[in-house]
């Protein structure tokens, strides 16, 4: 008797272990590290990050492969991560703390730019191809696999032939630096949706937006 009781309980423990991983959460904001790309359209994921961590009182730490930081809202547990390995190897920083904290691969948002939609537009879509984007290319790689979330906010595309690393590796234009306190406070807003409401409802609400 006494053995199915443990029998139960164990079974119990292992149900609510799955439970509390299906309201674990990995958002993994691209970017690359250094003062010189601080302020660079192509940290957008580090800056929309940054600004949930200032509006909560986080702070981050650096651990292996990128900086990190826990939110825990309503319920879910939010791991913000800023991969230090480079836009070009984010996969590496990526797999590893999916794996590491067992987050469900539907509850991986990454956070990047994309020069295909016009400034401050956001856009969250559950799989597609990197669209040329390494950091995006690299976590494909990684993972072996495109079906993952990802935040795609816009950056434009205001460059000439040949010169788009220099436009994503440079920074905000004076309007756009205006601009950015509204749409980062969306952004914010879209992460705890994404946590909290789920994908489908998030893409309702906020794509285009």
């Amino acid at each position: 008797m006494l053995s199915v009781f443990r029998r139960l309980f164990s079974k119990q423990k292992v149900e609510e272990t799955q439970d509390d991983l299906m309201k674990k959460f990995l958002v993994a904001g691209l970017g690359n590290i250094g003062p010189k790309y601080h302020n660079t359209r192509h940290n957008i994921g580090f800056k929309i990050l940054d600004a949930l961590a200032k509006e909560e009182g986080l702070i981050f730490e650096t651990n292996k492969l990128g900086d990190l930081t826990t939110y825990k809202y309503k319920g879910r547990t939010i791991i913000l991560l800023k991969p230090n390995t480079y836009m070009n190897l984010s996969g590496k920083a990526v797999r590893y703390w999916l794996e590491k904290e067992k987050v469900p691969i539907e509850n991986l948002l990454v956070v990047t730019d994309d020069i295909n939609l016009s400034f401050g537009t956001i856009r969250v879509k559950t799989k597609g191809s990197a669209g040329g984007h390494n950091g995006l290319k690299d976590i494909e790689a990684q993972l072996q696999t495109s079906k993952y979330c990802r935040f795609r906010f816009g950056v434009g595309d205001e460059f000439s032939k040949g010169r788009q690393v220099d436009y994503v590796l440079g920074e905000w234009k004076t309007e756009e630096e205006s601009a950015m306190p509204e749409r980062l406070e969306k952004a914010i807003a879209l992460i705890k949706s994404f946590a909290t409401a789920g994908t489908s409802n998030t893409m309702n609400s906020f794509n285009g937006k």
